[in-house]
């Protein structure tokens, strides 16, 4: 019974909910051939594994450090090449979240909020959906929420090590997703800053100061190993980072995974654009789904339509900041806690040297209100947004809303009886907005609504005359008001389970049937040749890297940046390295001067190679090049 009244118990069985949601039909979700690729590269020789190669040939490396991807490399090689081993590392992270993200909260906060804010992080929509995608958000997710509960517990006792793990924790964090982590940076800086006691170090020569100093010295350690120990290597032996302007895998990091997305400057396979004033198909979820993205706005997150509606994220945005709000400022303000379950009063009791528990809340509630300030006005100016990105903040979320549900359901005094009215009100009354009618889930959200609301006033009543069974209502109470606001998102998880949704891109995904006849005419016509094909394109051979595992001679990256010039691609196929080319575009007058549909070596390919695409079977012709030998000039 200890479990159960210490929250543990709960926490459990909401774990077991997250993974089921998170590997249910896993292997049916469609994969990312992108990253699938490099993950089939790594796995063939220790050079390509450090490096992130995207393709077997090691000439060429995915734009970000290739953390996340040695995890799916090591559950590839354990459970072989395929859908549900490329995934179930993400799935794993999102899963771990729940209870790291519980236990952060629950410590300082009580056992209430931590269960409240386990169910809101299993339930997220954005989260699930993330986690069930062959990307790596979901891992540096899971980081960033190791990183939260290790200040904690760092800031309860002063202990270096706990200290220290979360500034690993956050440094590697950075290898996974780099600029997207530094959402949660200054708001796990102030609980650290905040939170630490003086007299914190363990020793007189590595006090406060120090150990802050040590632990920010730590992580800019880690954060920058990757990218450090790359360095080491001749240049020669370096592959080209796609993305970057010089094949360096630090100005890959920096401006196109950091300026170019704050911006919004586009690269290769971007989607179309919202247009305002459009009136865009929404009778299914599959069309809503299918609508660009809005424009950067204060109400981005409080949509209901495109690949990030309200129902996925903004919904329990709302509610964490109408439930969590007031008591956030109120533990920065250092009132008492709402409760303090039977567990922690026998541990406080057992110790010598209690920490102090209000220093820790008050930096608690700090971190999460900058945390969510942070990821709130980043996602809503944010000019390129990807929906997997929010993953930067959704531990601040269901946090926030863990101690919000906490606080507002003890019903200790009429102020917060008063919020969860107003609250849940406006929760209603914009679920009717939300859910495309007032279907079933509607008429739940509605009577649990008011259902919580007055068994809200009973409670206070039955606390104030002592009556029995006080308890008993406070708690239904609680439950009502859990179901009143997660009833939404857990519909939405569902559907999205149901309808295998990914959050992974699908840029230059070639068609099964092509990637079959392309594959098929190669290997009967290779004679030998190093590579298996040229491509004019990173982004559109991907399939075929995933499905042969072969060397191939990459032309340009995004912005059709010229890799392998005309004069070199001649001479590769004169010795017979090379015979044929890939061209997946066309070039006319149309075409934008930054595809590599009419980069100078695709031009070149198709003046003085010979098209084979009927003979491969190809949908059309222009696809499949033969090269010439080493007889023909570059022209």
């Amino acid at each position: 019974m200890r479990g159960w009244r210490s929250g543990w118990g709960a926490i459990a069985l909401i774990t077991v909910g997250a993974g089921a949601l998170r590997v249910i039909d896993l292997g049916a979700v469609r994969v990312d051939p992108f990253y699938d690729a490099a993950v089939r590269s790594m796995g063939l020789s220790w050079h390509n594994f450090f490096f992130g190669a995207f393709e077997p040939g090691g000439r060429l490396a995915i734009d970000k450090p290739p953390i996340d991807l040695w995890l799916q490399v090591a559950s590839v090689k354990l459970l072989g090449f395929g859908s549900t081993a490329l995934k179930l590392p993400e799935a794993l992270a999102g899963t771990l979240s729940v209870p790291l993200v519980a236990g952060a909260v629950r410590r300082p906060f009580g056992a209430g909020a931590g269960v409240a804010a386990a169910g809101a992080m299993a339930v997220m929509p954005i989260e699930v959906i993330t986690a069930r995608s062959d990307t790596m958000d979901a891992v540096m997710m899971a980081l960033l929420a190791g990183a939260l509960l290790a200040g904690v517990r760092g800031c309860e006792g002063g202990g270096k090590a706990w200290l220290l793990g979360g500034a690993v924790a956050l440094g590697l964090a950075f290898n996974v997703k780099l600029l997207e982590s530094l959402v949660a940076l200054p708001g796990l800086g102030l609980l650290v800053l905040l939170g630490l006691p003086r007299g914190a170090g363990g020793s007189r020569r590595l006090r406060r100061p120090g150990l802050l100093a040590l632990a920010g010295a730590v992580y800019v350690a880690v954060a920058l190993s990757w990218l450090s120990a790359t360095l080491l290597f001749p240049a020669h032996e370096r592959p080209f980072a796609i993305g970057s302007t010089n094949g360096s895998a630090w100005n890959a990091a920096f401006v196109f995974n950091g300026t170019d997305r704050l911006t919004g400057k586009t690269v290769e396979g971007s989607g179309p654009a919202f247009e305002a004033g459009r009136r865009y198909p929404e009778a299914t979820q599959t069309q809503r789904d299918a609508i660009p993205i809005t424009p950067p706005s204060a109400t981005r997150m409080l949509v209901r339509v495109g690949p990030l509606p309200a129902q996925r994220l903004g919904w329990q945005v709302l509610a964490a900041i109408l439930l969590g709000g007031p008591a956030l400022l109120l533990a920065i303000r250092g009132a008492p806690p709402s409760e303090r379950d039977e567990e922690d009063k026998k541990e406080e009791e057992g110790r010598r040297q209690r920490p102090d528990r209000a220093r820790v809340r008050r930096a608690l509630a700090v971190c999460l209100a900058v945390w969510m300030v942070c990821g709130i006005v980043l996602f809503s100016a944010m000019a390129r947004l990807h929906p997997r990105y929010v993953e930067a903040f959704t531990p601040a979320v269901a946090a926030v809303f863990g101690i919000g549900v906490a606080w507002v359901g003890s019903f200790s005094s009429r102020g917060r009886l008063l919020t969860a009215a107003v609250a849940l009100g406006a929760l209603t009354v914009y679920a009717d907005h939300l859910v495309y009618g007032r279907i079933a889930i509607w008429w739940l959200t509605a009577a649990c609504a008011l259902g919580t609301v007055a068994l809200g006033v009973l409670a206070l009543a039955a606390a104030r005359a002592g009556w029995r069974g006080r308890g008993l209502l406070a708690g239904s109470a609680v439950a009502g008001l859990l179901i009143a606001t997660l009833a939404i998102p857990l519909r939405a998880s569902i559907e999205a389970v149901e309808s295998r949704l990914s959050d992974a891109g699908q840029v230059g995904a070639l068609h099964p049937g092509v990637v079959e006849q392309l594959s098929a005419y190669l290997r009967t016509h290779q004679r030998g040749a190093r590579y298996e094909v040229a491509a004019d394109s990173a982004t559109k051979i991907a399939s075929l890297i995933v499905r042969d595992a072969r060397p191939v001679l990459v032309l340009t990256t995004y912005q059709a940046r010229t890799l392998t010039d005309a004069l070199e691609l001649a001479r590769l196929a004169g010795r017979g390295e090379v015979r044929y080319a890939f061209l997946d575009g066309t070039c006319d007058r149309h075409t934008p001067p930054t595809s590599a549909d009419c980069s100078p070596p695709a031009q070149w390919v198709r003046a003085h190679a010979r098209d084979v695409s009927r003979a491969a079977h190809l949908p059309r012709a222009g696809m499949l090049w033969e090269l010439p030998g080493a007889s023909v000039g570059t022209g």
